[in-house]
Protein backbone atom coordinates (compact mmCIF):
# COMPACT_ATOMS: atom_id res chain seq x y z
CA UNK A 1 0.00 0.00 0.00
CA UNK A 2 1.54 3.20 -0.68
CA UNK A 3 0.66 6.69 1.03
CA UNK A 4 1.66 10.48 0.23
CA UNK A 5 4.49 11.64 1.74
CA UNK A 6 4.98 15.26 -0.12
CA UNK A 7 3.31 16.90 -3.07
CA UNK A 8 5.55 18.82 -5.63
CA UNK A 9 4.90 22.27 -5.49
CA UNK A 10 6.93 23.52 -8.49
CA UNK A 11 10.26 23.11 -9.91
CA UNK A 12 13.22 25.08 -8.43
CA UNK A 13 16.14 26.09 -10.22
CA UNK A 14 17.69 24.78 -13.98
CA UNK A 15 18.96 21.70 -12.73
CA UNK A 16 15.51 19.97 -12.28
CA UNK A 17 15.28 20.35 -8.44
CA UNK A 18 11.98 20.41 -7.01
CA UNK A 19 10.04 22.10 -4.32
CA UNK A 20 8.19 19.64 -2.20
CA UNK A 21 5.62 20.34 0.44
CA UNK A 22 5.99 17.44 3.12
CA UNK A 23 3.06 15.26 3.88
CA UNK A 24 4.93 12.92 6.14
CA UNK A 25 6.67 13.25 9.81
CA UNK A 26 9.77 11.10 8.53
CA UNK A 27 11.85 13.06 6.10
CA UNK A 28 14.79 12.05 6.19
CA UNK A 29 13.95 8.62 5.69
CA UNK A 30 11.48 9.11 3.01
CA UNK A 31 13.56 11.73 0.97
CA UNK A 32 17.05 9.86 2.22
CA UNK A 33 19.60 9.32 -0.97
CA UNK A 34 18.19 6.07 -2.90
CA UNK A 35 14.86 6.42 -1.39
CA UNK A 36 12.05 4.87 -4.48
CA UNK A 37 9.21 7.24 -4.44
CA UNK A 38 6.16 7.36 -7.28
CA UNK A 39 5.36 10.32 -8.24
CA UNK A 40 1.48 10.19 -9.45
CA UNK A 41 1.09 13.23 -11.72
CA UNK A 42 -2.20 14.69 -12.46
CA UNK A 43 -2.89 13.03 -15.20
CA UNK A 44 -2.77 9.63 -13.00
CA UNK A 45 0.30 8.25 -14.45
CA UNK A 46 2.72 6.94 -12.03
CA UNK A 47 7.10 7.40 -12.31
CA UNK A 48 9.23 6.14 -10.11
CA UNK A 49 12.06 8.42 -9.12
CA UNK A 50 14.76 7.36 -7.21
CA UNK A 51 15.82 10.51 -4.39
CA UNK A 52 19.78 11.63 -5.30
CA UNK A 53 19.30 14.41 -2.56
CA UNK A 54 16.97 16.78 0.09
CA UNK A 55 17.50 19.68 1.60
CA UNK A 56 15.50 22.51 3.79
CA UNK A 57 14.59 25.74 2.15
CA UNK A 58 12.10 28.10 2.80
CA UNK A 59 9.49 25.24 4.49
CA UNK A 60 10.04 23.41 1.99
CA UNK A 61 12.18 20.49 0.96
CA UNK A 62 14.39 20.77 -2.03
CA UNK A 63 14.64 17.50 -3.60
CA UNK A 64 16.79 16.33 -6.69
CA UNK A 65 16.19 12.68 -8.14
CA UNK A 66 17.99 10.92 -10.69
CA UNK A 67 14.95 10.68 -12.99
CA UNK A 68 14.96 13.82 -13.27
CA UNK A 69 17.51 16.37 -14.59
CA UNK A 70 16.47 19.85 -16.35
CA UNK A 71 13.54 22.28 -15.32
CA UNK A 72 11.45 20.88 -18.47
CA UNK A 73 10.97 17.56 -16.67
CA UNK A 74 10.99 19.43 -13.45
CA UNK A 75 7.77 21.13 -14.68
CA UNK A 76 5.72 18.01 -15.89
CA UNK A 77 5.79 16.82 -12.29
CA UNK A 78 4.13 20.49 -10.85
CA UNK A 79 1.52 18.96 -8.71
CA UNK A 80 2.45 15.60 -8.11
CA UNK A 81 1.85 13.60 -5.66
CA UNK A 82 4.83 11.79 -4.10
CA UNK A 83 4.24 8.45 -2.46
CA UNK A 84 5.80 5.93 -0.21
CA UNK A 85 5.41 2.25 0.17
CA UNK A 86 3.72 2.01 4.05
CA UNK A 87 5.41 -1.71 4.51
CA UNK A 88 8.46 0.72 4.71
CA UNK A 89 7.46 3.08 7.84
CA UNK A 90 8.64 2.03 11.19
CA UNK A 91 6.26 0.47 13.92
CA UNK A 92 4.52 2.89 16.79
CA UNK A 93 5.58 2.06 20.00
CA UNK A 94 2.97 4.95 21.56
CA UNK A 95 -0.67 3.28 20.95
CA UNK A 96 -2.22 6.39 20.80
CA UNK A 97 -0.21 7.10 18.11
CA UNK A 98 -1.45 6.43 14.21
CA UNK A 99 -0.38 7.00 10.67
CA UNK A 100 -3.33 8.39 8.70
CA UNK A 101 -3.52 5.65 6.57
CA UNK A 102 -4.66 3.43 9.27
CA UNK A 103 -7.47 5.40 10.26
CA UNK A 104 -8.69 6.24 6.20
CA UNK A 105 -11.55 4.03 5.68
CA UNK A 106 -12.40 3.47 8.98
CA UNK A 107 -16.10 2.92 10.72
CA UNK A 108 -17.41 5.66 12.73
CA UNK A 109 -19.99 5.15 15.22
CA UNK A 110 -20.87 6.32 18.43
CA UNK A 111 -20.56 4.24 21.65
CA UNK A 112 -23.73 2.54 21.53
CA UNK A 113 -22.86 1.19 17.84
CA UNK A 114 -24.77 3.82 15.87
CA UNK A 115 -23.00 3.89 12.72
CA UNK A 116 -22.50 7.75 11.88
CA UNK A 117 -20.24 7.68 8.91
CA UNK A 118 -16.34 6.55 7.36
CA UNK A 119 -13.10 8.17 7.83
CA UNK A 120 -11.92 9.59 4.30
CA UNK A 121 -8.88 11.14 5.48
CA UNK A 122 -6.76 12.86 8.22
CA UNK A 123 -6.62 16.63 8.05
CA UNK A 124 -3.37 18.15 9.46
CA UNK A 125 -4.89 21.87 10.11
CA UNK A 126 -2.94 24.43 12.09
CA UNK A 127 -5.11 23.85 15.08
CA UNK A 128 -4.95 20.07 15.13
CA UNK A 129 -5.69 17.05 13.46
CA UNK A 130 -9.48 16.40 12.06
CA UNK A 131 -11.12 13.35 10.78
CA UNK A 132 -12.84 14.30 7.95
CA UNK A 133 -16.23 11.75 7.48
CA UNK A 134 -18.06 10.45 5.31
CA UNK A 135 -21.72 10.97 6.53
CA UNK A 136 -24.26 10.22 3.91
CA UNK A 137 -22.51 11.96 1.12
CA UNK A 138 -21.45 14.78 2.84
CA UNK A 139 -18.17 15.75 4.80
CA UNK A 140 -17.99 15.99 8.47
CA UNK A 141 -14.85 17.57 10.12
CA UNK A 142 -14.27 15.91 13.68
CA UNK A 143 -11.42 17.24 15.72
CA UNK A 144 -9.08 13.81 16.21
CA UNK A 145 -8.90 14.77 20.06
CA UNK A 146 -9.68 12.35 23.27
CA UNK A 147 -12.78 14.13 23.97
CA UNK A 148 -14.60 13.87 20.88
CA UNK A 149 -12.49 10.37 19.83
CA UNK A 150 -12.01 8.41 23.19
CA UNK A 151 -11.28 5.11 21.01
CA UNK A 152 -9.48 3.59 17.87
CA UNK A 153 -10.42 0.52 17.40
CA UNK A 154 -7.66 -0.39 14.32
CA UNK A 155 -8.35 -4.53 14.58
CA UNK A 156 -12.43 -3.71 14.75
CA UNK A 157 -11.77 -1.39 11.92
CA UNK A 158 -14.02 1.61 14.26
CA UNK A 159 -13.75 4.66 15.81
CA UNK A 160 -15.77 5.39 18.40
CA UNK A 161 -17.22 9.08 18.62
CA UNK A 162 -18.82 11.10 21.88
CA UNK A 163 -19.18 14.00 19.51
CA UNK A 164 -21.02 17.21 21.10
CA UNK A 165 -24.31 18.41 20.25
CA UNK A 166 -24.61 19.61 16.56
CA UNK A 167 -21.11 18.18 15.35
CA UNK A 168 -22.44 15.57 13.27
CA UNK A 169 -25.10 17.40 12.07
CA UNK A 170 -24.75 18.06 7.82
Amino acid sequence: MEVVVGRVAKAHGVRGELSVDLRTDLPEERFAAGAALTARTRDGRDHRLTVTAAREHSGRLLVRFDEVVTRDVAETLRGALLLGDTSELPPIDDPDEFYDHQLEGLRAELADGTEVGTVREVVHSPGGELLSLDRNGAEVLVPFVRAIVPQVDLAGGRVVLDPPEGLLDV
